[in-house]
């Protein structure tokens, strides 16, 4: 009966599935993270100063927003396991009580990002940078109320396999970004130009107007009448929160851990000079773009799956499963080609300087080499996911990364002195970990499933 699925006909439809439901999701990823390439080349047209203020300010919030923001794409599988199982009824009530949860992190949020100037001090940031970069975060609070119900509004979308709408908001995003940022950065008729200050404002207005383009959309469309989502209004459900946060907080910490081994060799990579550092953000951000790519397939992965997993049909979700592993780590391994032949032509659109290319060429050759580890330890945890698994791959990426990725970037880069090659290298086994103790876990929760459910139908 397994077999059965496992066919040439049924792989490549899964694969072309995969591939549909993914490519809006990479797309909507792509256009946030465009948003952020924007912020910093119209910064560094000011100046230096206001360049550095909101690359400090960004890094300084950037590890609340990650566990805050995925937690609460929970909304996800949990949405996902209803409409499967045909429980419409709960579907409009785990929007209401995710918006709940998304208000009260936002208030958080919001005083804990108007308040980091401790933070700054402790990390010894320039004097002159912790004033401008402040007025940056206190700018761009005001967007994390717009911006955590926008996550919400977007993840019950995409748990519904509905992943279009956010791909043409966050385009429309972009698109805002470009002049809020112009004429409040630089100023335009009686708006003065408040720089590094203005890119905070604009970004919560771009928040603001994709917050509203979700809301206005999942409002409006026919179908979703059935799950009554505006049409009552509760209080928030102490029993859904809690189950919001137990399967939302692992995933929360899980990607903020991932976050944290990255950002730390970044931080690293500051103690060998300024060519390594270049080096570093040159085969990093190119790394970035390509990761946009599994990432994405896995949002619609985890969908899909917990769709499955709804109706009982958990063969369907093994193979949806295993069949995202092979499609994300297929790309992968056509990005890493391209690294390995082309590495010269990727690094000449960032840069021409000779040394920096040089460091550069060693890097990206070790970030080919993790393309394929990374392409599967995020499908399997995207799969896992929409198993409504998530406390035991939290565990699982504090010992890939935590235990295991960090120590020996620390280790080989700096304690045996091979430098950024051999923090890089500690990536590598950071992210080889992950994805095997990942698809380990997602062949064994798997079967062990399949069986217990097979016996109890004895």
């Amino acid at each position: 009966m397994i077999a059965s699925y496992w066919t040439p006909s049924s792989m490549w439809t899964e694969a072309k599935r995969t591939l549909y439901f993914g490519a809006p999701v990479i797309a909507t990823q792509l256009l946030q993270m465009s948003m952020s390439f924007v912020d910093t080349v119209m910064a560094g047209r000011i100046s230096a100063l206001d360049l550095g203020a909101i690359a400090v300010g960004a890094s300084s919030f950037l590890p609340l927003m990650v566990i805050s923001m995925g937690t609460l794409i929970v909304v996800n599988p949990i949405v996902a396991h209803n409409l499967g199982a045909r429980k419409f009824h709960l579907i409009g009530k785990n929007l209401r009580q995710a918006l709940w949860l998304s208000q009260l992190f936002a208030l958080l949020s919001f005083f804990i990002i108007r308040n980091l100037d401790f933070v700054m001090q402790w990390m010894n940031v320039e004097a002159e940078i912790i004033p401008l970069a402040m007025g940056y975060l206190k700018a761009i609070s005001w967007g994390v109320f717009p911006l955590y119900a926008y996550v919400c509004y977007r993840s019950f979308n995409e748990g519904l396999s509905n992943v279009r709408p956010a791909m043409f908001i966050a385009l429309a995003g972009a698109l805002i970004n470009i002049p809020a940022n112009y004429v409040l950065m630089f100023g335009f008729g009686p708006v003065p130009g408040l720089g590094a200050i203005g890119t905070g404002y604009a970004s919560a207005i771009v928040y603001t107007a994709m917050w509203l383009g979700m809301m206005i959309f999942t409002g409006a469309i026919k179908p979703y009448k059935r799950f009554a989502i505006f049409s009552t209004f509760r209080l928030p459900d102490p029993k859904s929160i809690k189950e919001m946060l137990s399967l939302g907080v692992p995933i929360g910490v899980s990607g903020s851990l991932e976050v944290t081994m990255f950002a730390l060799v970044s931080l690293m990579m500051g103690t060998l000079g300024t060519i390594a550092v270049a080096s570093h953000q040159v085969a990093i951000n190119f790394a970035s773009l390509t990761f946009m790519i599994p990432f994405g397939l896995s949002i619609a992965q985890t969908a899909r799956i917990g769709q499955s997993m709804g109706r009982g049909q958990v063969r369907e979700a093994r193979f949806r499963g295993w069949m995202g592993v092979v499609v994300s780590t297929s790309c992968m391994a056509v990005f890493a080609m391209i690294m390995l032949l082309f590495p010269e032509w990727i690094i000449a659109i960032y840069t021409d300087d000779p040394d920096v290319v040089e460091g550069a060429l060693k890097l990206l050759g070790i970030a080919a080499i993790f393309q394929l580890s990374d392409g599967v330890q995020i499908s399997a945890i995207g799969a896992l996911r929409g198993m409504k698994d998530t406390q035991i791959p939290m565990v699982f990426n504090l010992i890939a990364y935590g235990l295991t990725g960090i120590p020996l970037s620390i280790y080989l880069g700096i304690t045996l002195g091979y430098g950024g090659q051999g923090m890089w290298t500690g990536l590598v086994i950071g992210l080889t970990v992950a994805a095997i103790v990942h698809v380990t876990r997602f062949h064994h929760l798997t079967m062990s499933t399949i069986r217990k459910k097979d016996a109890s139908m004895a």
